[in-house]
């Protein structure tokens, strides 16, 4: 008996398609996988798991329990950020000899802020098909409930943990109009909430999705300005892996602004503050107090 034949998701009429589809060899399969909650994991994910020859993963014991609770039993090969390139030869000397290779990280999507990037360029370089089984995404998930409206979004992932890199790199995000989506890790949530406090409007909104799709999942929206304030309210609020997302900057209303700006930071590079507001008013024929402003924060 296989081990799909003996879990208990072999008796759903579904599986029989699934079994009619095609999962060709020599193939790496890039496979989601639950972010929390362990029944957020796809029926064809847990097939193609069930097919496979091996399973590549980030932690093999984490892995290991999770196919455990599915009733499946792969051998299952190390690949995490320290053994990249060394598990990538490996993987690819398997798929040339016509096997199946499942790649997963320890929740989530591979390659998405975890291992996996490099196994897929190498993979791909050495002219192999890579198959990706879409699934669980913390960042996609908690934009989905943020109720931030915006037709994009910009992914940033783990910002700096340096304070000056941290501060430098926000630096450059301050006119980006998408919505931002950060990942945290709790001992640094309280310094993000202030870097971010420092580096835009006080009225920006930001949402802290924490636990997604846990028992204690808590998602949150408020102004920056209530960000820290919200976050020393509760000590359980530093526990927990988070999503962070930052309204994105207001378009500007026109052609005009986007020239304001540009004659802006040519005079900055020469000018002080004050100096450039009066020159750029003149050359523009717009208020010198609204140039003002926006020259401070192109300066800082």
């Amino acid at each position: 008996m296989s081990d799909l034949e003996s879990s208990s998701i072999a008796s759903l009429p579904v599986m029989d398609e699934m079994a009619h589809q095609t999962y060709p060899s020599a193939t790496l399969y890039v496979v989601a996988t639950p972010i929390g909650n362990v029944t957020d994991i796809s029926l064809r994910a847990l097939h193609v798991l069930s097919l496979v020859n091996a399973v590549a993963c980030e932690d093999t014991r984490n892995t290991a329990t999770l196919m455990t609770r599915f009733g499946l039993h792969k051998p299952l090969i190390a690949a995490h950020q320290h053994n990249e390139r060394e598990a990538a030869e490996l993987l690819i000397a398997r798929l040339q000899a016509g096997e199946r290779i499942a790649l997963v990280s320890d929740a989530g999507t591979p390659a998405v802020s975890d291992p996996g990037a490099r196994i897929v360029d190498a993979v791909r370089a050495a002219g192999l098909r890579v198959l990706p089984l879409p699934g669980a995404s913390a960042a996609v998930t908690a934009l989905s409930a943020s109720g931030l409206v915006n037709d994009q979004f910009y992914f940033v992932g783990f910002l700096p943990a340096k304070a000056k890199q941290r501060e430098n790199f926000l630096g450059t995000l301050r006119a980006v109009t998408a919505t931002m989506v950060f990942y945290e890790a709790p001992h640094r949530i309280l310094d993000c909430a202030s870097a971010l406090a420092s580096a835009f409007e006080p009225t920006r909104q930001v949402v802290f999705a924490r636990e997604l799709t846990k028992m204690f999942e808590e998602i949150h929206r408020c102004p920056l300005s209530e960000a820290e304030a919200w976050i020393k309210a509760d000590g359980h609020r530093e526990k927990g892996e988070f999503v962070v997302l930052l309204a994105g900057a207001p378009p500007a209303d026109d052609e005009n602004d986007v020239e304001a700006d540009r004659i802006l930071q040519v005079l900055l590079a020469e000018l002080p503050v004050k100096q450039a507001a009066g020159l750029a008013a003149q050359i523009t024929g717009r208020k010198k107090n609204a140039l003002y402003d926006r020259a401070l924060q192109l300066k800082n």
